[in-house]
């Protein structure tokens, strides 16, 4: 088990977030389970620590620390812009190559309006304060884009429920390519009962929403405990569209050609742009973003020519909306050692009764303890 004292390195950190214009903040280690089950992503879901309170509200331990300040800042009714800083201990599932309890510090920027400016500083302000703990070494710089990735979805013309599925598997490699094998080979459902396959080919989802209802009815399965006939039958026209759904050979090839971009970001503007005139895909206002963000960094005297674009890369969390980036430790050891993103839409999920910006990043401070030993 790991020790509960902070790491040397938390001094450095918090010596760097303080002269950041960051309010140091805390939040308990008990929460809410909901938001971590609905907005974190199943990566995460599966080692969380859940337990219950005495009146049976389902609880958990605080496996990360972007919702709880979120929460926090909404609780408060706190004004924006405002910069958060944490430092402290979180608690998930151990998996084969982690402890289940560990330390983590960030900065989780709320309400800054100038997105690229914002997007920047949480580059910038990680890699600086890795350098600061971690004199002399060398940091490899990986950025994703959410948003340039739902931009390419939209413009290929699929059904919703398609973007939904593609947008949901981003930054999970294995997830999109059964997708895309999905897309270029698309498999009739299987198992119907042929009244439902008769109704769902005569297009008489009155006469479905009824035949679902006697069923229910007729074998004791309360509409309380899961959805509505009206629902299941919905679900049900949504997954026979889905399924004879299919990508064109240029479509399909655009899509594998965008996800197989990997380029020093001093050029990814450029790839990008010849990447939508190939295809004849209208993201001009992504791209337009994402250079913003580009002339911000370079603003703010970071050597975008050693940060990496890949645009397949994303992380495991479900919130994120535009930027993604990690931070690792080059060499054979590689050790990530920071990772954040865009989460726009977060705080209003959470309640916010605005919509807020937001962005942030997480630092591990074992993985730099233990970086520094190596040194």
């Amino acid at each position: 088990m790991p020790s509960t004292s902070l790491p040397d390195c938390a001094g450095a950190i918090l010596a760097a977030f303080s002269a950041r214009d960051t309010v140091l903040t805390d939040t308990p280690v008990i929460q809410p389970a909901a938001p971590f089950l609905d907005m974190t992503g199943e990566a995460l879901r599966r080692r969380i620590f859940m337990t219950e309170s005495e009146t049976g509200e389902s609880l958990c331990l605080r496996p990360e620390f972007t919702i709880p300040v979120c929460r926090h800042h909404i609780t408060d009714n706190a004004g924006t812009p405002k910069r958060y800083a944490y430092c402290g201990m979180v608690f998930r599932q151990a998996r084969e190559d982690g402890a289940d309890e560990f330390f983590q510090a960030g900065i989780e920027d709320l309400g800054t309006v100038d997105v690229a400016a914002a997007d920047a500083r949480a580059i910038a302000d990680a890699w600086s304060t890795l350098g600061a703990c971690l004199p002399g070494a060398r940091f490899s710089v990986t950025l994703g884009d959410q948003a340039i990735f739902e931009a390419v979805v939209r413009a290929l013309g699929l059904p919703g429920g398609w973007q939904k599925r593609l947008i949901q598997a981003f930054g999970n490699h294995a997830r999109l390519a059964a997708l895309l094998e999905a897309l270029a080979r698309p498999q009739p459902v299987s198992g119907l009962d042929r009244r439902v396959a008769a109704f769902l080919a005569d297009g008489d989802e009155a006469g479905l929403i009824d035949h679902i209802d006697r069923t229910m009815q007729q074998t004791g399965y309360s509409t309380n405990a899961s959805r509505s006939p009206k629902e299941i039958a919905r679900r049900l026209k949504e997954k026979l569209a889905l399924s004879v759904t299919s990508l064109d050979r240029e479509a399909l090839e655009a899509l594998k050609t965008f996800l197989s971009l990997e380029v020093g970001l001093d050029a990814a503007s450029s790839e990008l742009a010849a990447f939508s005139e190939k295809f004849g895909l209208d993201i001009g206002a992504a791209i337009g973003v994402f250079e913003r963000r580009i002339a911000a960094l370079r603003a703010a005297d970071v050597d975008v020519a050693a940060i990496t674009y890949r645009a397949a890369f994303g992380r495991p969390l479900d919130y994120y909306t535009g930027l993604v980036f990690e931070i690792a430790e080059t060499g054979a050891r590689g050790a990530l050692l920071a990772g954040g993103g865009r989460y726009d839409r977060l705080l209003t999920l959470l309640g916010a009764s605005d919509h807020i910006p937001a962005v942030g990043f997480s630092l591990w401070l074992d993985r730099i303890e233990r970086a520094g030993e190596q040194q």
